[in-house]
């Protein structure tokens, strides 16, 4: 399930688009004000934002500028500014895509797909601080050392940091990991497989943790 992000003051443009573009796969949260989408957390759930430039509590170009010292989530840009200065600014803070008001739901709707469709793409390598995953290539890396991993714990990493700030439960992490068509698997191998990941992964003395456990439910992956 894609979730997309719309952060547009205009009530009404921000509710046709929901309901215009609503499709299997596809959610919305909506918001009027960045205030509004910062206090729900709504950057860690985002597969793609759509970002209107003249918000009612702060620029469209500032916040994109924080975001991407964190996240790569994909941007477009709204607004009604039809100056190519503007658009080149977007573009240049790290914007995705950018569309001039008015628009055409049919061209937002493709341009929505497209960005989705480049970012899976890009998915494949991921990178935060120490750490550098390639999961096309399977090559993972901490601190620019190598480290090896088994098959059973690049699936599991690849689950969890696909799924970053979403938690996992158990047992949709065992029916992820071993598809071999096995019926039993020991119900200690999930908790076996997490620490010796965590072991590889994360750095005791920095006090940095990555995969944290939710008691009773499951694991989720947070960066910081």
């Amino acid at each position: 399930m894609k979730r997309i992000v719309i952060m547009e003051d205009d009530r009404g443009l921000n509710q046709g688009i929901a309901l215009a573009l609503r499709e299997e796969g596809i959610t919305f949260e909506q918001y009027v004000s960045l205030q509004d989408a910062e206090l729900a957390g709504m950057e860690e759930r985002a597969d793609l934002i759509i970002l209107d430039i003249n918000l009612p509590d702060g620029n469209g170009f500032d916040y994109l500028r924080e975001l991407r010292k964190k996240s790569e989530v994909p941007v477009i840009i709204l607004t009604a500014n039809d100056l190519e200065m503007d658009e080149v600014r977007g573009l240049e803070l790290g914007a995705d895509d950018y569309i001039t008001k008015p628009f055409s739901l049919m061209v937002l709707r493709a341009r929505i797909h497209k960005a989705l469709e480049k970012a899976g793409k890009k998915q494949q390598v991921y990178e935060w601080g120490e750490l550098r995953f390639d999961f096309e290539r399977l090559h993972f890396y901490r601190r620019e050392r190598e480290l090896d991993l088994s098959r059973t714990e690049q699936k599991l990493l690849k689950a969890l940091v696909e799924n970053r700030g979403n938690v996992l439960t158990r047992a949709a992490l065992v029916d992820y990991v071993w598809t071999d068509g096995a019926e039993y698997v020991e119900e200690n191998a999930l908790s076996v497989s997490i620490k010796r990941l965590r072991d590889k992964i994360e750095d005791p003395a920095s006090g940095k943790k990555y995969i944290r456990t939710v008691y009773g439910t499951g694991y989720v992956w947070k960066e910081g």
